[in-house]
This record gives C-alpha cells, structure tokens and sequence, in this order.
C-alpha cells in the first residue's frame, strides 16, 4: 500500500500530511509497550552516550547485555540461566537448531504445519507450508512436519529427533490455541525420547497473550526457548535462552559455535530492558485479557465476523473470504485504520494493538473497524 508514516507515537502513526493511523499490528507484535515509549527512548539516548557496538564475542562485559540476561532469566524457571542474543527471530531459531543437534548429536528435527518461524534457510525449512518453500529447495534434509494438536502425530518424535520446534500459540496460523494437553503430552513425548523441545515465542511473549510467556498457561515449559519481535523494544533483537549444561555445548568442538557479529547490541539490549520494565511496572500483562474481552465484546455481533479467535491480545477476526480480508485492510487504511492479514489465513485479519492501548482507545478502534465492515 506504500502508506509513508512520518512518526509515531503510543498506539497512532501519522503521515506526512497529518493523517493519523490507529496500528493493529504492533509491526507483527513488536511494539508491546508502544511506539517511542518515553523511557525506552531515554534508554537508547542513554546508551548512545556510552558506546555503540564494541565486540560480541566475549572479550568485553557490556552492561547492557548482562542486566537484561539476568532481568530474563529471572522470569523463567530456574535451569533458564543462559541467554545468547542475536538480531532476529530468524536467527535465534536457526541458534536453536544448531544447539539441539549439537547437544544431542542428532541429525533430525520436528515441526508443525501451518507454522512460521522464519526467513532465513534453516528457518525457512520448519515453516509449515510448501507455498512459500517451493521456490528456495533444496531446503535442509531430515525435517518432520507434524499436524498441530494432533496427539497421536507425537509418535513420529523418535531417537533420531535433535529438537521439536513449536509456536505455543500459532500465530501466522491465525491464532490456533493448543488443544487441552496437547503441548503437556508433547513435553512428555520429548521427555521420553531424549529430544530437546523448543517453543518460539517471537510473537506471543512479553504479555501479549495475557501472561509474560505463552507457555505460561500450557503446563508445559521447553528445553530451549526462542524471543525477537517485542524482545527488542522496537530495536532488532532476538534470543534463545536455554540451561546452561545444555548451551556450553557450543563452546568447544568447534569453539565459538555460534558467532554473530551484531548479536546483543548494547543499544537494542538498553531497549528491551526498558520495554521489559514498562511491562512489568505498567502492569501491562494484567490489562490483557480485559482490553481482548472489550474488543470481543464490541466486535462478535457484526454479520460480517464469523469467528473471532484470540490468545490475549493475539486476535484474528475471520471474515471467511480473503477478498474481504483485502477490501477490508485498504478501506481501513483509508479510514485511519492500519491492519493485516495472516500469512497462512488470509481469511482473517490482525488485531494486536501496543499492549499500551487504553479502554478509550480500544472503543475507538472498534468504531473504525466497525464502520470499516460496515462500508464494506
């Protein structure tokens, strides 16, 4: 649509000419505390005044790295004490898919259909659709694609299996939430045999599903657990974060076993550590599920909606036509109204406003949503 955003700010973009957009989607659940959170912008200031980017590799002690590991690792359980930060969602799987067959000397891994995890080669070989693989084979061999909450598909996880990658809550899907005790029983299964399990919460972490970590909720805690998108505060940023008796395997045979050159950049970790203490002091994550009930509210009677299916703030409507998807994302555009679609459910659109957005300003998004189908 090429729509020029001249700045932004909280929850609205504004054009060049003044226009104002309400964002839907958080640049695809990044800006969980907003657009130029205040303290996030103090933050990078701050840094800017210290250094930029020194060297990663471990021959200096950047602060800004190591308090926001430690501010990590203190919202997880207790064997999570090892943070390895890269630039992307893209690379921290690809970190993650490396670690497991390093760790378990294993040359298969499992995925789900109708996943996303990524762009990049390795990652671009979990994604759960032929579409967007066919055009870039051959991809990486020994890759198992299970069915999503089908229990009786964990038994294709065997001996031979490094690690099982998984959305806990798949998004790019259209939000499918995992059925009753489907992730506990793939824990189990995991447990069983000795494969590392990994849950990419690139999306749906950092309140966006109404706790911290959408894995949370499940009962089920992962081996390895992969971060990007809001991680960063609005700055590039990516992690995956394991037990440290499991990530020294990269550090010898060979050493430096995973090198990035921008990896955990001082000014990007500045960000996340203050969009991490906006979450938390705000007491973002508790307004949740109250601001997504409002919008179910609001929105679940219009003719047009057939289903609304959300995980917190992680909204897909289902308008049922992909033509109604598209008319409805340019009319809303044209309204004030920024939207998108699914990339594997291109008959729903995005509903993830900055976890920042007010009851007021959620009223005001249904009205331009409603008015939207309305003109439709």
């Amino acid at each position: 649509m090429a729509v020029e955003i001249e700045r932004a700010e909280g929850i609205y973009m504004y054009g060049p000419d003044g226009k104002r957009y309400i964002d839907m989607v958080s640049g695809v659940s990044v800006s969980n505390t907003g657009h130029r959170h205040p303290k996030v912008i103090e933050a990078i200031t701050s840094q800017l005044d210290h250094y930029l980017h020194l060297m990663v590799y471990g021959e200096f002690i950047q602060s800004p790295q190591v308090l926001f590991a430690e501010a990590l690792c203190t919202l997880l359980p207790a064997e999570f004490n090892s943070v390895y930060f890269v630039n992307s969602g893209s690379e921290a799987i690809e970190g993650a898919m490396k670690l497991a067959k390093r760790y378990t000397g294993r040359p298969e891994i499992a995925c789900f259909s109708n996943a996303y995890h990524g762009g990049t080669q390795g990652a671009l070989s979990l994604i759960g659709s032929a579409v967007w693989q066919d055009a870039f084979r051959p991809l990486l061999p020994g890759i198992a694609q299970l069915k999503f909450n089908d229990i009786r598909d964990l038994e294709r996880i065997n001996s031979h299996t490094a690690c099982v990658v998984i959305e806990p809550v798949q998004a790019e899907a259209g939000v499918i939430l995992p059925q009753q005790n489907f992730l506990k029983a793939l824990r189990k299964r995991c447990t069983e045999t000795g494969a590392l399990l990994v849950f990419d919460e690139s999306q749906t972490a950092f309140g966006r599903t109404g706790t911290m970590f959408a894995f949370e909720q499940y009962n089920s805690s992962p081996d390895i657990l992969v971060l990007s998108k809001a991680l960063g505060g609005g700055m590039p940023l990516g992690a995956f974060i394991a037990p440290a008796s499991i990530m020294q395997s990269l550090t010898h045979d060979p050493v430096l076993g995973h090198i990035t050159t921008f990896g955990g950049h001082p000014v990007c970790c500045a960000a996340g550590l203050a969009a991490l203490n906006v979450i938390q002091d705000e007491k973002l994550v508790e307004t949740v599920n109250a601001k997504a009930g409002l919008f179910r509210e609001r929105l679940q009677h219009h003719p047009k909606i057939i289903n609304i299916r959300n995980a917190g703030l992680l909204m897909a409507i289902e308008l049922g036509k992909d033509e109604e998807v598209n008319a409805f994302i340019h009319k809303g555009t044209g309204l004030g109204l920024f939207g998108d679609w699914f990339l594997f459910n291109a008959s729903a659109f995005r509903i993830a406003p900055p976890l920042t957005i007010t009851t007021d300003q959620v009223h005001e998004c249904c009205d331009l949503v409603l008015r939207c189908l309305d003109e439709l």
